[in-house]
């Protein structure tokens, strides 16, 4: 699990190649700055590693952002050091409630401050009854309430504690990247939070209550959780479309599902199936099943094509005329049959050209 500190990431970004090598660049300066950290024993420095749970195989990785300073959260673990006090130098686990209990001034509210924040307040309430100048350093320990989730065809899927709100982008760059079986659109699964009850309705019986990073109340627990899902298309992203670009909250679910396929039958050099990119036509389709051979009855071809409710339908069409200009192109949708059946005076014709000793002529797409 690598650590990853703070910098400052090149503005004025013109093109995507400029924007995806400043945030390889981004990266690696991340990783040298913890190293150094971890080398000078600064505890303003880059905090250690997470313990949180990792996904076999996987690692999980920590990423300061550069827009705001890590605020706590619940879950989290904090390290507090107060000079010429040992009994409160030690590590602390925030609760649900964002609270913790500390020798001799009780319970804290952590949630929601930065470590700088949290050690001011630590030290006004020492100040006076305990040390006359109280020095207190707060450090994060483990970042649990800052999970991230990503899965689908990126080359390291798994978890991933991230401080601030990252992008969907910054996300895929941390999780390696797509891989090349990736589908045009990224999920992003998002939990519900309870909403508070308005003014006249009946409050709701107290029950024990999960709380996020931001210490707001969520899903009573007993209750099954409710998403959200927002959509945004990977291929728009990589081409510069950074709208499609997704501000992420923690706790949040990126999936990417593999490239949808399509299915090329009958009469042609190469049947089987392919990756459904954006934008692919018929045309296209017969091209990449290197084109019909002469049995094919190009007039008779059918598209079956699952509706609304998942039965399939029929679609007949001219595929000779479209491959010609004389109709319109058709669009392919995901999990499409297209059939080229066969001509049988076609065939028979097929027959006496091998009985005399001739090569079949295949009809390649121009």
């Amino acid at each position: 699990m690598s650590i990853i500190r703070r910098t400052r990431p090149e503005r004025c970004i013109t093109t995507f190649t400029a924007a995806v090598l400043s945030i390889a660049v981004l990266s690696t300066s991340y990783v040298a700055g913890a190293q150094a950290g971890q080398q000078g024993g600064q505890t303003s420095g880059a905090p250690p590693a997470s313990s949180a749970p990792q996904p076999p195989g996987r690692g999980s990785s920590v990423l300061v952002s550069p827009d705001e300073d890590y605020r706590i959260g619940p879950n989290d673990l904090i390290d507090i050091r107060v000079d010429n006090m040992p009994d409160l130098t030690q590590a602390f686990r925030v609760t649900a409630s964002g609270t913790f209990l500390m020798p001799y001034i009780g319970r804290v509210t952590a949630a929601k401050k930065t470590p700088e924040e949290l050690a001011l307040l630590i030290a006004d309430k020492l100040r006076g009854d305990y040390l006359k100048d109280p020095r207190v350093t707060v450090s994060v320990k483990e970042y649990n309430s800052r999970s991230f989730f990503i899965q689908g065809s990126v080359r390291s899927p798994g978890v991933f504690q991230i401080e601030g709100k990252p992008s969907m982008l910054e996300l895929l760059t941390l999780a390696g990247g797509l891989t090349e079986t990736h589908g045009a659109n990224a999920y992003i699964l998002r939990r519900i939070k309870a909403s508070a009850p308005k003014d006249g309705e009946p409050v709701a019986k107290p029950v024990a209550a999960a709380n996020d990073g931001n210490g707001e109340q969520d899903s009573a627990a007993g209750e099954t959780p409710k998403y959200e899902m927002k959509s945004a298309n990977i291929n728009g992203l990589l081409k510069g479309r950074f709208d499609q670009d997704v501000l992420l909250e923690p706790g949040d679910i990126v999936n990417i599902p593999a490239s949808d396929v399509f299915f090329v039958a009958g009469e042609v050099n190469a049947p089987g199936s392919f990756a459904l990119k954006d934008g692919t036509t018929l045309r296209q389709a017969i091209s990449l099943a290197q084109g019909t051979n002469y049995k094919a009855a190009l007039s008779r071809g059918i598209i079956f094509r699952e509706n609304a409710s998942g039965k399939r339908e029929e679609l007949h069409v001219d595929i000779g005329a479209v491959m010609s200009g004389k109709k319109e192109d058709l669009a392919i949708a995901a999990n499409d049959i297209v059939m080229v059946p066969n001509s049988k005076t076609k065939s028979i014709g097929g027959a006496f050209l091998k009985a005399f000793g001739m090569s079949t002529v295949s009809r390649v797409p121009f």
